[in-house]
């Protein structure tokens, strides 16, 4: 096969091109030029790759690319509510960002994109899905069954179907979900199926292969599983100690956009609290209802919020290019969920620190986060 480089080397259809162009995207990533010339093809992949790889354009671009080569013919039928692909993701957050980059990506076409999750008032739903035909659908489960089951959404006319982030949808226990949305689709051999996972264990490879038909598999591993662009350090402190570092860090001239990342709900409702007295704060998690998320989420990436405290559920699927800092308040449990957490600063070129306060509480979790990043962490103290 050739070696592709640049989107132009690649035959794609004048409309995604120019969307291409648009959106300043020039030369290809290493996954979108592994796997674009297998999926522009008809074939079924799985791809390894972290966030911030290019990976939804190469599933965008995949899908985009098969429904403007097979138009309806003016005598097929078709119907409200039946989709012509769908991509599931297993958080409000990344069904969101997937959904503006279709808009992004198809907005010289006419392909109609709807995106459906849960926490969103049912009805606009129900509403977006009955104006028009539905091209690609963008869906987290739960929502997605239930509107099946109520009978405003059909999958028997799935032809490309793309599953993001698998090892997330593991983790959140949605696969039974999933196994049942599967149930509706046309079978393996008769769609384009993709698959998407920053890690892959036998779980995930299981499901894979049930899924999905001769898949060709890429895998992109980082060079560093954390870029050079963020500058990381680790604290130790007391977990008293905790509030009035995090105050001073806020409080220094190159502080410009800081996510501050907790475990728990509690623990960010109360950081929330606290930080507000000073700050325009916003927070996420899994008690913010969809519509505040987004209000603030909003809030955040124009500057009007200084200040994002979230738990994990924030960890992915958001992307803003200009955050400063990320503060570990509490180290993640999981060792990947660092990687995720501060990858969300030095992107787009830009030099982002990583501050990760270590106390009495969380220092355990170190060990797994030296061992996933294959190095030794320097511990400073604070102060």
């Amino acid at each position: 096969m050739d070696e592709f480089i640049t989107f132009a080397d690649l035959s794609l259809s004048d409309s995604i091109l120019r969307s291409v162009n648009d959106l300043g995207f020039t030369e290809l990533t290493g996954i979108q030029a592994q796997i674009l010339p297998h999926t522009l093809a008809g074939q079924d992949a799985i791809g390894q790759a972290q966030t911030g790889t290019g990976k939804t354009a190469t599933f965008l671009i995949t899908i985009s690319e098969a429904l403007l080569k097979r138009p309806f013919a003016d005598d097929e039928m078709r119907y409200i509510g039946e989709p012509r692909a769908l991509i599931l993701a297993p958080t409000r957050e990344l069904a969101n960002q997937i959904y503006d980059d279709a808009i992004a990506l198809t907005k010289h076409t006419s392909l109609h994109s709807v995106c459906v999750m849960g926490g969103i008032d049912y009805d606009k739903q129900i509403a977006a899905l009955d104006k028009s035909y539905t091209d690609i659908l963008i869906a987290t489960p739960g929502r997605l069954i239930d509107l099946i089951y109520k009978g405003h959404v059909f999958l028997d006319r799935i032809e490309a179907f793309v599953l993001d982030e698998a090892d997330r949808m593991l983790d959140m226990g949605f696969i039974p979900d999933i196994k049942r949305l599967m149930r509706y689709m046309p079978p393996n051999t008769d769609r384009q199926s993709l698959l998407f996972s920053a890690t892959f264990n036998q779980d995930v490879m299981n499901l894979a292969y049930q899924w999905l038909m001769n898949p060709v598999f890429v895998e992109i591993e980082p060079e560093h599983k954390t870029s050079d662009l963020v500058e990381q350090h680790f604290y130790l402190l007391t977990e008293a100690d905790k509030h009035q570092a995090l105050t001073q860090i806020l409080a220094q001239p190159e502080t410009k956009k800081v996510i501050v990342f907790a475990n728990r709900k509690d623990q960010v409702k109360r950081l929330y609290t606290k930080l507000s007295a000073d700050h325009n704060v916003v927070m996420l998690s899994g008690d913010v209802d969809q519509a505040k998320r987004e209000r603030y989420l909003d809030k955040f990436k124009n500057g009007n919020a200084k200040v994002l405290v979230a738990t994990d559920v924030a960890g992915r699927g958001i992307h803003v290019d200009d955050i400063s800092h990320v503060v570990n308040y509490t180290l993640p449990d999981q060792p990947d969920d660092y990687v995720h957490r501060i990858g969300r600063t030095g992107r787009a070129g830009q030099k982002g620190i990583s501050i990760s306060f270590v106390s009495e509480d969380d220092a355990f979790n170190l060990p797994a986060i030296e061992a996933h990043l294959d190095r030794h962490l320097k511990l400073e103290q604070w102060g």
